[in-house]
C-alpha cells in the first residue's frame, strides 16, 4: 500500500533532524523543545536524543532567547528559535530589528547571521487573542530580513536551509498546517494538479487538470491554502476558473516566474489571514501595478480577516477569520467588475513549456440562450451543487411568470424554483442530474421550441427519489402579540424534511450495548502524542465500525427492492455534525483502508465546516452507513434514525465512569453504551446485537485494539 504522504508537523520535523545531521555548529533553543515534551506542537521530537548539547530548553524570555541566537551567529555558529506562540515574537521585536537584522551590514563588511525564527501562527485552533495572530505584516521591509511560510506544497527542509544560508529570516508555520499532509507528485485533487514555478522556494501553481486558463488568479500565503482551494472548488461550480499560488517566501517576493499568468488572468487577488492595514498582500499588489498595470484589467483584489482581535469561541472566532465563501464571493463579485475580455491569448510560451500544459482549447460548444435563461441559483451555504428532482411541465409548455418550474434537492431540503419570466420552457438539464451553481437549468423562449431539447428527461429519476421529499415545515402565522414563538431556521426545516421520510419509510429497530473503553483511550493519547493528530473516540468508533464490514456487509448496503441489497464496494461513513447551526453529515471516504490519524484529519476539517455552515453537496452524499457523534460527558444513549437509502446507523454516547470490583477491590472504569438503529426489513436482531458486539471488541479486546490503533 502507498505510504501517505507526511503531514506538515512530520515534514518539518525531517527537515531539523537533516539540518541537525549536516551542519555541526547548529543549535536549536525554545522553550520545552527538548524531549519528551518535543515543542508545543512536537515539531522538535526527537532532536534532544539525538543531538543534546545543540538542542536547548530556555527561559520564558523571548528577548533572551532570540539575543542568544544572534550572540552564536555573531560567533560563526548557527542557531533556530522556537517561539512557542508566534504572537511573542512581538517580545523579540527589538533583538530581530536592531540586533540580528542591522548586525548583517551595519559593521562595514558583511557578517552571515544565520538565525531563522520559527513562528506558529494564525487562528481556527480556538486559542484566543494572545495566541492566535498572523502577524507577518509587521515584519516585512527590515532589511536584511528573510520572511518564509509553510505550505502543504513546499519542503520546509529547502525553506529552512534557504533561511540560515541567506539569514537572518523568519518561518511563519500556521498552526491549522500542521496535522494536515502534504500534497505531492503534482496533485491536488480530482479537478486541480500543482507545478512549483521557481525553484523549492518559488511559488506553487494549482490549477484545473483540463488545462482550462484563467479567469482568476488567487494569491495566498500556505495558511490560508485549502481555504484558497476551497474558494476555488466553489468558483468553479459558478463557472469562475481561479488558479491559485502559493510562495514558500513572502518576502522579498520574486514575481518573475508568475507574472505571464497574473498578467493574462481577468482578476488578480490575494488572501491573507492577518488584519488589513500594511499588509504583505499589498505589498504583493503594489508590485503587480508597477510591473503589469497596462495588462490588469482591474486593481489587485486585497482580502482579509476583520479588523478584530481574534475571539476564542468557535462561531465568533469564525466571523472574523478569512474564510473560503467570502473569498469566493468577494472574487465573484471582482470579476464582474473587471473590464471586458480581450480576445484569448496563448499563455506565454515559457511559462506554457515549464508548466508542461497543454494550450488551453475551446471547450464551451454550447448553444446560446435564445431567451430568458434561467440559471441555479444559491440556495444555501452549504452546496455548490443540487440535484434536479422534477420538472413541474413538460418541455416546449407555456409557462406564466411565477409559475412552479422544477424542484431542486440540496443537502438539506428540496425547494421549489418559479419561473422568472413568461414563455415555453426549454429544458437544459435533466431530472436525476446534477447542476451546479450558476449553471444554467433552463430557458424560457418567446415561441415553442422546434424540437424537445436534447436533453429533456433523458436520465430516469432515481429510484430512491420516486417519490419526492416532503416540503419543509412552514412557519406558522404569528399568533396574538402575547404568545411566544420560536421559528424554525431553513436548516431546520431540512433536518425536520429528512427525519419525517425516515420515520414514515423504514420500519426502524435499536440495540445498544456498553462498552469499556479505558485501554482505547489511553492508547488514543499516546497516538496523539506519536502523530500530532488529534485522535479521539470518534475516529476510533468509525474505525472500528468499518473493521466489521466483511463480516457484515449487508448492514453497509442499501436496499434496491423488497429482496436486493446492493452491497458497498468501500467503507464510507457518514459522521453528525452539529454546530448549532444545522446539522450536516459529511461523509468519511474509505474508513476501512486509511488510518485513525488520517481520519481525525478529516474529522477536524469537518468541524470547522460545520462551524462555518461550508460543506459543499459531495461532501454529505455518498456514505453506506453513518455515525452519530454524542461524546459530551454524561451523555447515556443515543436513539438516532436510519438515513434512507442508508440501512443502519451506529451511535455512541458519551464517557461514564462506572465503579467495578477488580479482584475484590473496587476501581473506577470509563465506559460508552453504542447503540444501533437497523432497517428491519434487512438486518435482523440477532445481526444488530452481534454486529455491536464486534465494534465493541475492537475497542476494548486487547489483541483487536493494537488491530484497531495501530493496524493501518
Amino acid at each position: 500500500m502507498t505510504r501517505p504522504a507526511p503531514r506538515v508537523v512530520e515534514a518539518l520535523n525531517a527537515a531539523l533532524h537533516r539540518l541537525f545531521e549536516e551542519r555541526t555548529s547548529l543549535h536549536l533553543l525554545g522553550e520545552d523543545v527538548r524531549d519528551p515534551y518535543g515543542g508545543a506542537f512536537k515539531v522538535t521530537r526527537g532532536l534532544s536524543a539525538r543531538h543534546p548539547d545543540r538542542v536547548l530548553s530556555t527561559p520564558i524570555s523571548e528577548a533572551g532567547i532570540t539575543g542568544v541566537a544572534g550572540g552564536l551567529a555573531l560567533a560563526g555558529d548557527q542557531a533556530i528559535v522556537e517561539m512557542m506562540f508566534g504572537d511573542f515574537a512581538a517580545l523579540a521585536f527589538d533583538q530581530i530589528l536592531n540586533l540580528i537584522s542591522k548586525s548583517v551590514t551595519m559593521y562595514g563588511d558583511r557578517v552571515p547571521m544565520p538565525v531563522v525564527v520559527r513562528c506558529p501562527v494564525g487562528g481556527n485552533r480556538g486559542y484566543g487573542p494572545t495566541h492566535s495572530q498572523s502577524l507577518q505584516k509587521h515584519f516585512l521591509g527590515v532589511p536584511n530580513l528573510a520572511l518564509y511560510e509553510t505550505s502543504p506544497f513546499h519542503d520546509p527542509y529547502a525553506q529552512l536551509a534557504e533561511g540560515l544560508d541567506r539569514g537572518p529570516a523568519m518561518l511563519f508555520e500556521d498552526k491549522v498546517l500542521y496535522t494536515r499532509r502534504m500534497f505531492r507528485d503534482g496533485v491536488v485533487d480530482e479537478h486541480h494538479r500543482y507545478a512549483l514555478r521557481g525553484g523549492p522556494t518559488g511559488w506553487a501553481h494549482v490549477s484545473p487538470r483540463d488545462g482550462t486558463a484563467a479567469d482568476v488568479v488567487l494569491i495566498c500565503p500556505g495558511g490560508t491554502a485549502h481555504r484558497a482551494l476551497d474558494a476555488a472548488r466553489l468558483l468553479r461550480a459558478r463557472g469562475i476558473a481561479a488558479h491559485v499560488l502559493v510562495p514558500a517566501r513572502l518576502y522579498p517576493p520574486d514575481l518573475e516566474p508568475v507574472l505571464p499568468l497574473l498578467a493574462d488572468a481577468r482578476l488578480v487577488a490575494v488572501a491573507e489571514e492577518s488584519t488589513e492595514g500594511g499588509t504583505w498582500g499589498a505589498e504583493i499588489a503594489a508590485r503587480v501595478h508597477a510591473r503589469i498595470w497596462e495588462r490588469l484589467r482591474a486593481p489587485v483584489l486585497l482580502l482579509n480577516s476583520a479588523d478584530s482581535v481574534v475571539p476564542t469561541a468557535p462561531h465568533l472566532e469564525a466571523r472574523v477569520l478569512l474564510g473560503a465563501e467570502r473569498i469566493a464571493e468577494e472574487i465573484e463579485a471582482g470579476a464582474a467588475r473587471s473590464l471586458p475580455p480581450r480576445a484569448p491569448a496563448t499563455p506565454p510560451e515559457t511559462f506554457a513549456a515549464e508548466a508542461g500544459e497543454p494550450e488551453a482549447a475551446t471547450t464551451d460548444g454550447a448553444e446560446p440562450a435564445a431567451g430568458v435563461p434561467v440559471a441555479v441559483p444559491k440556495l444555501n451555504n452549504n452546496d455548490t451543487a443540487y440535484l434536479v428532482v422534477r420538472w413541474f411541465a413538460d418541455d416546449g409548455a407555456h409557462l406564466d411568470e411565477g409559475d412552479p418550474l422544477v424542484e431542486l434537492e440540496t443537502s438539506k431540503a428540496v425547494e421549489e424554483i418559479a419561473a422568472p419570466a413568461a414563455g415555453h420552457l426549454r429544458v437544459r438539464a435533466a431530472e436525476g442530474s446534477e447542476v451546479g451553481v450558476g449553471e444554467l437549468l433552463a430557458e424560457l423562449l418567446p415561441e415553442p421550441p422546434a424540437a424537445p431539447g436534447p436533453e429533456a428527461r433523458s436520465v430516469a429519476l432515481p429510484e430512491q427519489l420516486a417519490e419526492p421529499l416532503p416540503e419543509p415545515a412552514r412557519a406558522q402565522e404569528p399568533g396574538p402579540a402575547t404568545a411566544r414563538t420560536h421559528v424554525l431556521d431553513r436548516a431546520q426545516q431540512g433536518t425536520a424534511a429528512v427525519v419525517t421520510r425516515a420515520h414514515r419509510e423504514v420500519p426502524v429497530a435499536f440495540a445498544a450495548v456498553e462498552v469499556t473503553v479505558d485501554a482505547v483511550l489511553t492508547r488514543l493519547r499516546t497516538l496523539s502524542d506519536e502523530t500530532g493528530a488529534e485522535v479521539g473516540l470518534p475516529e476510533a468508533v468509525v474505525k472500528a465500525v468499518a473493521a466489521a464490514h466483511p463480516a457484515f456487509p449487508h448492514l453497509f448496503g442499501t436496499l434496491v427492492d423488497e429482496r436486493t441489497v446492493r452491497l458497498a464496494d468501500t467503507v464510507d461513513i457518514g459522521v453528525t455534525m452539529d454546530a448549532g447551526n444545522g446539522l450536516y453529515i459529511p461523509v468519511l471516504r474509505d474508513c476501512a483502508g486509511r488510518s485513525l490519524a488520517d481520519l481525525s484529519d478529516d474529522l477536524m476539517d469537518f468541524r470547522l465546516k460545520a462551524f462555518r455552515a461550508e460543506f459543499t453537496a459531495g461532501e454529505l452524499s455518498g456514505g453506506c452507513l453513518s455515525v452519530s457523534l454524542n461524546t459530551e460527558p454524561g451523555v447515556l444513549f443515543v436513539q438516532p434514525i436510519v438515513m434512507a437509502p442508508q440501512l443502519c446507523m451506529v451511535s455512541v454516547g458519551g464517557p461514564l465512569t462506572r465503579l467495578v470490583l477488580e479482584d475484590g477491590v473496587p476501581a473506577s472504569t470509563t465506559v460508552v453504551t453504542l447503540g444501533l438503529a437497523y432497517d428491519h426489513r434487512v438486518v435482523n436482531g440477532r445481526d444488530a446485537v452481534a454486529f455491536l458486539r464486534a465494534v465493541a471488541d475492537a475497542l476494548h479486546d486487547a489483541e483487536k485494539l493494537v488491530e484497531l490503533v495501530d493496524g493501518q
